[in-house]
């Protein structure tokens, strides 16, 4: 159940209107990027059939968070976050409607999308940290790990939603598709423009190689953090079979645009019904034990999707990949903000969001480029039983993070 922003419940932090409007926010963002994740992937291979340009997709949209990550995390500690959040989501407005615009004059070019979706990776590149860090200053830390869960599922709605919306909308035109995102966007800038300015502890020292660099500088030097944000980095980079879906949808479970939708969907019904649970039912002990078996969970029931191939049945897997990875994340976030001073925090988020980017971004790069060279399904199951592996390294590389118990700041 979506919430009220009237909830006041103990402890529920929708009874803070500064975050039930950002959450609000955030949720009508991801619903509109996601129909144009969707829109552009089918569109990009239903032109050319080529997984290889898939996996471009992804990579075009990362490079800027790479190459811009010691001035994004920077803004986001000099600057207001909610201004930042806001000015970020207004250049996506322009992507989405530059893309309706090349689809309502039928022009297709995989340059001029790809020119479009390296200014949304830019966009996105400043309002991840500044987002992630903006909902640490909008709730008491009594209430962090409980925003936490909550913030985490209003990307998960978006993804079923969005997904869903993006396979229909698409079938009725590419045009509909994005014009439906872009007034979506509209409605998050609006939103984010009415959340009152939250207390924020600002960095006022000048520019330089010392305050630029300083998230770096405490990832390195935080066993958990670097444990918990390099541990997303590989299990995903490997485990990521997002940009595969057009290929399954077309070619190995035939269910067409709407059927991607609902493969896309998957994974966050399974997140938000995890979501719920968490929100209900916290975890209070043995959290670091508990994220490293939900990572090799996500890597099983990668295999699982791969190997399918029955629709229902790729459909439950990636639900019940979904749920796995909704728990390791709630967990890393709680620990990685918890973990983190509010003056060093956009910095340190900038690192992370680079970290989650390669995972995602670099992992659907990944993804694509394997399943040009052995197939689509050989390269899902070689990413899920690296997944695997992957939480069984930094279980033992990383004893700090995995006698990590508690997530309540105590």
């Amino acid at each position: 159940m979506i919430p009220e922003a009237q909830e006041t419940g103990q402890g529920s932090p929708f009874r803070h209107r500064a975050f039930a409007l950002y959450w609000w926010a955030r949720f009508a963002a991801v619903f509109a990027v996601q129909i144009v994740s969707v829109a552009v992937g089918w569109q990009i291979y239903d032109h050319t059939r080529d997984a290889f340009l898939l996996g471009l997709v992804g990579l075009v949209q990362f490079l800027p968070s790479l190459v811009l990550v010691l001035v994004t995390g920077s803004v986001a500690d000099r600057y207001n976050r909610r201004m930042v959040m806001a000015g970020c989501i207004a250049v996506e407005v322009l992507c989405a409607l530059a893309l309706f615009v090349l689809a309502y004059e039928h022009y297709f070019s995989v340059g001029s999308i790809f020119a479009v979706l390296g200014v949304l990776g830019i966009a996105r590149a400043f309002i991840s940290p500044a987002v992630q860090s903006l909902v640490v200053n909008l709730v008491p830390k009594e209430d962090f790990a409980t925003a936490i869960a909550w913030n985490t599922s209003s990307w998960q709605i978006g993804t079923i939603v969005g997904p869903v919306a993006g396979g229909l909308l698409y079938g009725v035109s590419p045009q509909t598709a994005y014009a439906a995102a872009a007034a979506m966007l509209c409605m998050a800038v609006v939103l984010t423009l009415m959340i009152p300015k939250p207390p924020q502890k600002t960095v006022d020292a000048p520019a330089s190689w010392e305050t630029l660099s300083a998230g770096f500088r405490y990832v390195w030097n935080s066993p958990i953090v670097l444990g918990a944000i390099s541990l997303d980095l590989f299990a995903v980079l490997l485990g990521g079979a997002t940009a595969l879906m057009p290929v399954f949808a077309r070619d190995i479970l035939d269910v067409g645009p709407w059927g991607l939708g609902l493969l896309r969907a998957a994974p966050g019904i399974g997140a938000i019904a995890m979501s719920i649970y968490l929100v209900n039912n916290p975890i209070r002990n043995h959290a670091g034990v508990v994220m490293f078996a939900t990572v090799a969970l996500f890597g099983a029931f990668t295999m699982a999707f791969g190997a399918s191939t029955i629709a229902w049945v790729s459909i439950a897997a990636l639900a019940a990949l979904g749920a796995a990875d909704m728990i390791s994340v709630y967990i890393r976030e709680t620990l990685v903000q918890l973990a983190t001073p509010d003056a060093v925090r956009g910095r340190v988020n900038a690192v992370n969001m680079v970290f989650i980017g390669a995972s995602n971004e670099l992992g659907e790069f990944r993804a694509g480029t394997m399943a040009a060279l052995i197939g689509a399904v050989p390269a899902v199951l070689f990413g899920g039983a690296g997944a695997i592996v992957v939480a069984g390294l930094w279980a033992w590389w990383f004893p700090q993070l995995r006698r990590a118990n508690r997530l309540d700041g105590r």
